[in-house]
Order: structure tokens, then C-alpha cells, then sequence
């Protein structure tokens, strides 16, 4: 099936130069002469890594077929990350490379999906938020704005900024797009 570039949305997955690309983000921009172009950011799912292209709004790829199961993370070993397919129990393996910054919002049993290519596993999906406990923060300073922020670092490693009025050992949610704090638990 043919997909315009016009008609991307973040998520959709393409064919490009033989490899699936999934779109990140996309804006549309019409210049003042000439036809609209589509600027992008798009991640290879071969090889994890993410670029900006721009397209002609009326370039066509081919929809990349790919398969999504949900699975549970179990353990993290030398860079390794080892999940469970909760349908069929069998174990998949990614490498740090693949799993990227979302190795900071993995704790066991985390329900995540698995993106499939031609019977691979190419990638991992989180969810957009997670609930994460923090294990060291700053001492507030009495009489400093509401607004001030101070850094924490959570159960996962990930530093973050958290408001004030944050301790050790409150469960916070975390935005997995970005890192930051979205709110307590």
C-alpha cells in the first residue's frame, strides 16, 4: 500500500532506502513558491538511530509492515535487556543500543509492546508515562518560590528536576517522551 508523505502521522511506519522508518514527528511547510514540503523526524527500527528528513508532500513510500506483541520486562544483564512475551512466555533480547533512552523507565515487569520487522525484534514502545520512586533529592530551601525546581535521581538512574516540596522515597510520575516530572503518584 502506497502512503503519500502528506499523509504521515507520528508513528505511522515507512519504507525507506529498504529499511523501516517510524515517524517521530512531522511538520508541514509551504514555502512561498513551489509545492509543500514535509520536514521530519523519523528512527530507523534496524538501527535505532533517529534523523531529520525533509520530503516532497507528494513522495510515496510503502507502509512497513510490522508486528506488535505485548511483553514484560524482566531483567537488564551486561547491556542486555531480556523480555517475556506475556502470550506465548518466550524471552526476546534488545541491546542498549535499541532500547536508548528508555532504559530509564524500565523496572521489572513493566508492560511494554514489542515492534517486530520480518520476525525480529526491531524496537520496544513504552507508555507515555510512568510511575518511578525517588531515591535522592536535594534538601528544600525553606522559603524559596513555589516554583523553584531542585534535581532527583530515581530508582533507574535518570536525574531529573522535581519541585520543592519532592523527598526521597516519593513515588512520582515521569513523562518517558522527555524525562520530566509530570506529577506525584
Amino acid at each position: 500500500m502506497a502512503i503519500e508523505a502528506g499523509d504521515f502521522k507520528t508513528g505511522l511506519t515507512v519504507m525507506v532506502d529498504g529499511d523501516p522508518w517510524q515517524v517521530i514527528e512531522f511538520q508541514h511547510v509551504k514555502p512561498g513558491k513551489g509545492a509543500a514540503i514535509l520536514k521530519t523526524k523519523m528512527k530507523n527500527l534496524k538501527t535505532g538511530s533517529t534523523q531529520e528528513r525533509n520530503f516532497n508532500a507528494s513522495t510515496k513510500f510503502d507502509a512497513a509492515v510490522i508486528e506488535k506483541k505485548n511483553a514484560l520486562f524482566s531483567y537488564e544483564s551486561d547491556n542486555v535487556y531480556y523480555f517475556m512475551d506475556q502470550e506465548s512466555y518466550e524471552m526476546y533480547e534488545l541491546g542498549e543500543e535499541h532500547i536508548g533512552f528508555n532504559k530509564y523507565f524500565l523496572l521489572p515487569n513493566t508492560e511494554i509492546t514489542l515492534i517486530f520487522f520480518e520476525g525480529n525484534v526491531l524496537d520496544v514502545s513504552i507508555p507515555d508515562k510512568v510511575e518511578l520512586t525517588i531515591t535522592e533529592t536535594t534538601p528544600a530551601v525553606k522559603g524559596a518560590p513555589s516554583t523553584q525546581t531542585k534535581d532527583a535521581t530515581l530508582e533507574t538512574g535518570l536525574n531529573i528536576r522535581v519541585p520543592q516540596f519532592i523527598e526521597p522515597g516519593e513515588k512520582i510520575i515521569v513523562s518517558t517522551y522527555d524525562g520530566s516530572y509530570a506529577g506525584r503518584a
